[in-house]
């Protein structure tokens, strides 16, 4: 028999699932992608805009963190509504214990790896002689928060999944507001630097793993105890898999960043912008793009409960309506960025300092060009997630890989050399037609799936 929480999830209106789970979704992952924007606007007001950079630079190890939290947290979270809708509640309390023990695991493995390496990792990803001290004051402390910022982003996700999106709200939302005021204190007042940001940073980290720590001793759909985690590691695989998607998008990002770093350091250099404003302007552009990111991901993510339950119970007419409004509102959002970027480019880049006329003209190239068509990205965003709900992980993983491994790197390489440094930027337009156009044919074709399975 249906628990009370999973009959609201097969017979609620859509609109009304969507408003309660996405909502409080986009909130928190908004909130977590302001977490390093958040640094950047008060560096660059306080430092510099080289300083700003190092942010730059350790983005890429924040986004394989991520990366690795939503693998077995998204992972997690799929196989909890998926059983739950499966009526197994057994394999579902042992896949959600699983989740959180090796979230635990990672987050340690990669303070002490990051820690270590943390030199080699900032030269890696495109540290200039002027950046690189900023870069290993920030990143040293950055390092030492991985467990907090890991658990706090996967649990994040098995949290929503439990039906309570406005609990993972919240956490999201204390962090976020110790941050937005820990930055100001310890740049201005104290003095600290770019090391000041990375401590309010943590320190926002640890007040949201706390709180989640509060919340899964009270989960709703599963009770987790200590017989709970007996025998649950033979589960990872199961979770983690579903989590492939999100996973990929994240680490993706991460190469990504990493080789346009180096590609910006190099053409910029001998262009008359120099090495460094290149890489601080798409540095920033790519933060604006990671909150639109987030809130098409945070919508699909936060549906992720409604699609998994309902395809898990056979009732595709609720998953094809799904669908449809997490398209058009998806659509949407993107459509009205482009109209912002597009019009008035430098309301955005003055917040994060704006000191020369050749760095505004610069990142003014960067949001007009490289984010001129996301509009289509949001098909790409919203498709792999949603097949990663119905467990299709195979075919979400290679909408990502489509457009970040199969058009977009390529094009970072072969664009400058006829373009120069600005022949990056077109790498965006040209990766988004190409992703959006393929997600939509394989959407079409679910959705006749899904409607000749309704029949």
């Amino acid at each position: 028999m249906e628990s009370q929480k999973t009959s609201f999830l097969g017979t609620e209106r859509i609109g009304k699932l969507l408003f309660l789970f996405a909502v409080p979704s986009v909130i928190s992952l908004v909130l977590n992608a302001l977490y390093n924007m958040v640094d950047q606007i008060f560096i660059g007001q306080g430092v510099g805009y080289i300083a700003n950079g190092a942010t730059n630079v350790i983005f890429p190890l924040t986004q394989l963190a991520v990366a690795l939290a939503l693998l077995i947290g998204d992972g997690t979270a799929s196989f909890l509504n998926i059983k739950l809708g499966q009526n197994d509640s057994k394999s579902a309390e042992k896949g959600t214990a699983a989740g959180i023990t090796a979230l635990v695991i990672i987050g340690i493995a990669l303070a002490l790896i990051f820690n270590i390496f943390l030199e080699q990792f900032c030269t890696l990803f495109g540290a200039t002689e002027a950046i690189m001290p900023y870069a290993i004051d920030y990143g040293r402390i950055i390092s030492i928060g991985m467990p907090f910022c890991i658990f706090a982003a996967g649990t994040m996700s098995i949290i929503r999944a439990d039906g309570s999106p406005k609990t993972a709200m919240m956490g999201m939302v204390a962090g976020c507001v110790i941050n937005l005021i820990g930055d100001p204190l310890a740049i201005f007042v104290f003095g600290m630097g770019v090391k000041g940001a990375a401590f309010a940073t943590i320190l926002g980290q640890i007040v949201n793993t706390l709180i989640n720590i509060i919340y899964l001793f009270h989960c709703k759909s599963v009770k987790l105890q200590k017989s709970s985690f007996k025998g649950s590691l033979r589960f990872i695989p199961k979770v983690s898999k579903l989590g492939i998607s999100s996973f990929s998008t994240q680490f993706l990002i991460m190469v990504v960043v990493a080789i346009q770093n180096n590609l910006l350091v190099k053409y910029g250099a001998s262009s008359k912008y120099g090495a460094e404003i290149p890489m601080t302007a798409v540095g920033i552009t790519m933060k604006v793009f990671s909150i639109l990111q987030c809130a098409i991901t945070g919508l699909a993510a936060g549906a992720q409960p409604i699609v998994g339950f309902n395809y898990g119970s056979g009732r595709y007419d609720r998953v094809r309506e799904t669908l449809k409004r997490l398209v058009l509102i998806s659509v949407g959002i993107m459509a009205a960025a482009t109209i912002w970027f597009q019009t008035a480019p430098m309301s955005i880049i003055r917040m994060f300092g704006s000191e020369s006329e050749l760095y505004n003209e610069f990142s003014m190239k960067c949001l007009r060009i490289f984010l001129s068509l996301i509009v289509i990205d949001s098909i790409q965003m919203t498709g792999s997630i949603f097949l990663q709900s119905m467990g299709k992980a195979g075919q979400a993983t290679i909408l990502v890989f489509l457009r970040q491994v199969i058009v977009l790197i390529p094009a970072m390489f072969i664009l400058p050399v006829f373009f120069g440094v600005e022949g990056i930027l077109y790498s965006g337009p040209i990766a988004s037609v190409a992703a959006g156009t393929v997600s939509g044919i394989l959407l079409l074709k679910e959705w006749k799936f899904l409607k000749k399975e309704e029949a």
